[in-house]
């Protein structure tokens, strides 16, 4: 059964770096596309970026400049990197993976990020 499990979230101060991370389980085959998501209290959940395997991506206005996904095969890992974070970017980040054309996502990890 194929599972995604994320890590990297906390508590940050604005202008500061996360990571997050979403790595592959439960299968032999590479993600083909890693996409990012998030969501604020009370807010519907928002796409934040997308990165496919042969390597272009895109990013929401919100998070453009600063953000960044990347794919690691030989781990099966997607990470995020977010850089100058602000309050806004407080939520909870979701990433979601497509394996053989089937589309997987993990249960979440809260940023906070203090003003």
């Amino acid at each position: 059964q194929v599972e995604l499990v994320e890590s990297g979230g906390g508590l940050v101060q604005a202008g500061g770096s996360l990571r997050l991370s979403c790595a592959a389980s439960g299968t032999t085959f590479s993600m083909n596309i890693v996409a990012w998501y998030r969501q604020a209290q009370g807010m519907q959940r928002e796409w934040v970026g997308t990165r496919l395997i042969a390597g272009a991506s895109n990013y929401a206005d919100s998070v453009k400049g600063r953000f960044s996904i990347s794919i690691n095969n030989a781990e099966n890992t997607g990470y995020l990197e977010m850089n100058n974070l602000k309050s806004e970017d407080t939520g909870v980040y979701y990433c979601k993976g497509v394996i053989r054309q089937r589309e997987y996502w993990g249960q979440g990890t809260q940023v906070t990020v203090s003003s």
